[in-house]
């Protein structure tokens, strides 16, 4: 049942009642309970069961024109000038509960700027006009003293920083906003241990984005997350490692089968090949020959093998590069998968 905590001035309000207000005059709080029928029932603060004054009923309905509670028996008003607490929308899942919701928790993790407004580059008022001299170097002193004030210490500079880079990392690879809070969960964690001292931000963060999505089930190759980032792979695979042995995280294995999807919307395959792939990967799973194999090349040669049983006769270059591994590797992983698992690849 759903329940309300309505406020009311009078207990009630009927013509031929002579009940009044309590001496202290406060409102009485009752909690009201909904049931199944839409009817209501009173439950004071004691958790006695309110009742009728006039005919003894505990069933109510509410007016919502007038913000009364009316007995369904004998019509008197037992309470009025009500206050409802509750949202003035109506949602009946929790979908729409999300989205008609105007309030709750911040939906990104609150940094220092966060918190604040910037004052723009640009030295116009706010018709578009330019701003007179002494203007402009009241507002360069005016952000100069902003700049400070938002960020006070090395620890804070710093976050902002890895915020600003797992940014450009998400725009630039196209990773959900999961990943990236996960990625700031992860980052703040090392500088609280001191582990960013000596390092790159860059490397830092987007070792930390990666173990992140691999811990979201959304995994991204190394060599892609290094094209976007300044660093250089043996760099950020060297932060990857240390935040694996500091921190207290775990990090699941990355399973094949996430990959196959990727590589089939790159390729532009049917359902039937990626339906084909999964279960060619399930059963290598349980012949126990994925162990030790690098996920993405163990996909890319399930889908080259599902896309040949299915007529689709592409070369393996094509799945290396959606892959993102070397064409050496789809040739092994396709030749061991075929012998392991028995299947008859058709020849082109």
């Amino acid at each position: 049942m759903n329940e309300k905590f309505l406020y009311a001035r009078k207990a009630y309000k009927h013509a031929m009642s002579s009940t009044s207000l309590p001496s202290s005059g406060k409102p009485l709080k009752l909690r009201i309970n909904r049931d199944s029928e839409g009817y209501l029932s009173l439950v004071t603060e004691s958790g006695e069961i309110y009742r009728c004054p006039i005919c003894g009923n505990d069933r109510f309905v509410y007016n919502y024109e007038r913000g009364e509670v009316v007995c369904i028996v004998c019509g008197a008003v037992v309470q009025e000038q009500l206050l409802d607490l509750g949202p003035e929308w109506r949602a009946f899942t929790s979908e729409e509960k999300g989205q008609r919701a105007r309030t709750g928790a911040p939906l990104t993790r609150l940094i220092s700027e966060a918190l604040t407004t910037v004052i723009d580059w640009r030295d116009k008022d706010v018709s578009g006009r330019e701003l007179d001299i002494k203007r402009k170097l009241e507002v360069i002193r005016l952000r100069k003293w902003q700049t400070r004030a938002r960020v006070q210490t090395s620890y804070e500079r710093n976050f902002i920083q890895a915020a600003q880079e797992l940014e450009r990392l998400k725009s630039s690879m196209g990773v959900p906003r999961p990943c990236v809070e996960q990625a700031l969960e992860i980052y703040r964690q090392a500088l609280e241990k001191e582990l960013v001292r000596g390092r790159s931000v860059e490397a830092m963060a987007a070792a930390a984005l990666y173990m992140a999505c691999r811990m979201m089930r959304m995994p991204r190759p190394l060599d892609e997350l290094v094209r976007y980032t300044k660093a250089s792979r043996r760099e950020v695979a060297r932060c990857y490692r240390l935040l694996l042995r500091e921190l207290n995280v775990k990090v699941p294995i990355s399973d094949p089968v996430l990959y196959i999807s990727r590589i089939a919307e790159q390729l532009k395959l049917s359902g039937e090949v990626v339906k084909a792939a999964i279960d060619i990967l399930q059963r290598a799973k349980k012949a126990g020959i994925t162990a030790g194999k690098d996920p993405a090349g163990l996909a890319a040669a399930a889908v080259y093998i599902a896309s040949l049983m299915h007529g689709d006769n592409r070369t393996q270059k094509d799945f290396a590069v959606a892959a993102g591994v070397t064409e050496v590797t789809v040739r092994n992983r396709y030749k061991e998968l075929a012998k392991a698992l028995n299947i008859k690849v058709p020849v082109k």
